[in-house]
């Protein structure tokens, strides 16, 4: 007779690879679809809507929010979506008042006239918020907020909660196989999203400056122009490439490519590891290239006027450049 023996180790393996699923997350955060209810999931949603009041009187019809199938995704993308509508339209003047007016003149003093007129615009106490600040922290909190709804619909969907999931966790034996199983359950992070938090970042240090300091060191931003921009190039050589050289490259490359994300013209990420059919392949491969070409055009305009002209314009003299001075003294401090 042989004598068998159990092992309660291996029968926990076994258990926890049955109950642990292979989870993939979306890969876009543009994605307007929410993943579909779990069957346990459609009894209950069947009783909630029997009992809500749909009728054309219902606050909640008037709404849109009951009966249309659209999730929290389908909401947060839109005002992701229409968040980058509105800023589109201030960097458009921005890029106008900033590059095309100083390439077309190549000059700073005449230049500045038409910054003037665009500030009317988007530099007002009510079109500021309204054109920059409020759509920039749309556009930020409902990208945060989707990577959060895409988690917890992948820890929904994939067994999060499941005995698997829980020991794959605190096994202290699979730290590698743990860490990257953790990482499916997050959404994949696109180059266009990674660039977008990174823009954050380089564009609130752009408005500390040309915003905020100045508004410390002498009340408000009048004075504040396209010299105050010549001047700093002027007197700090290297930081101002360096802040510029990045505003630029990096703001211009999330927004062509999250236009064209908009426009369903953007291949998926990893298409060229993915993409087999060659004729598929050729098509992302041209989409590719159309949209690295479209940004690389857009950049190199605004860095002839805005670094080609405004950043080689000199430092301002006179009344005017003791004032830059005193503001970016303020920033020394």
């Amino acid at each position: 007779m042989f004598e068998h023996t159990l092992s309660h180790k291996a029968s926990q393996e076994t258990f926890i690879s049955l109950m642990q699923l292979d989870p993939s997350p979306m890969e876009s955060p543009y994605t307007e679809k929410d993943l579909p209810p779990l069957p346990e999931d459609l009894d209950s949603s069947t009783e909630r809507l029997k009992s809500q009041d749909t009728s054309p009187n219902s606050s909640s019809y008037l709404l849109g929010l009951s009966g249309s199938g659209r999730g929290p995704v389908y909401y947060l993308t839109r005002i992701q979506r229409y968040s980058s509508y509105t800023f589109t339209f201030f960097a458009g003047l921005h890029f106008t008042s900033t590059s095309l007016i100083p390439l077309l003149y190549q000059s700073v003093p005449y230049s500045e006239p038409f910054l003037l007129m665009a500030r009317e615009l988007y530099q007002t106490p009510l079109t500021e918020p309204l054109l920059v600040a409020l759509p920039v922290a749309a556009h930020v909190a409902s990208g945060i907020a989707l990577r959060l709804t895409r988690r917890s619909q992948n820890l929904t969907r994939y067994g999060g909660a499941t005995p698997g999931m829980y020991a794959l966790h605190r096994s202290k034996t699979s730290s590698t196989s743990s860490s990257k199983a953790g990482s499916r359950i997050w959404p994949l992070l696109s180059y266009t999203a990674a660039s977008g938090y990174f823009f954050v970042v380089v564009l609130a240090s752009h408005v500390g400056m040309n915003r905020v300091l100045p508004l410390l060191a002498e009340g408000d931003s009048s004075n504040i122009g396209l010299q105050f921009v010549s001047h700093a190039f002027a007197r700090h050589e290297v930081i101002p490439w360096i802040a510029y050289t990045l505003l630029l490259g990096v703001g211009v490359g999330h927004m062509v490519w999250g236009w064209a994300k908009w426009w369903n013209v953007a291949p998926p990420m990893n298409w060229r590891r993915t993409t087999m059919d060659k004729r598929l392949r050729k098509r992302r491969s041209r989409m590719w290239w159309g949209i690295n070409g479209s940004m690389a055009l857009v950049v190199g305009v605004w860095a002839a006027g805005g670094l080609g002209v405004v950043a080689r314009a000199g430092a301002a003299g006179g009344w005017l450049g003791s004032v830059y001075d005193a503001v970016y003294a303020r920033w020394g401090q």
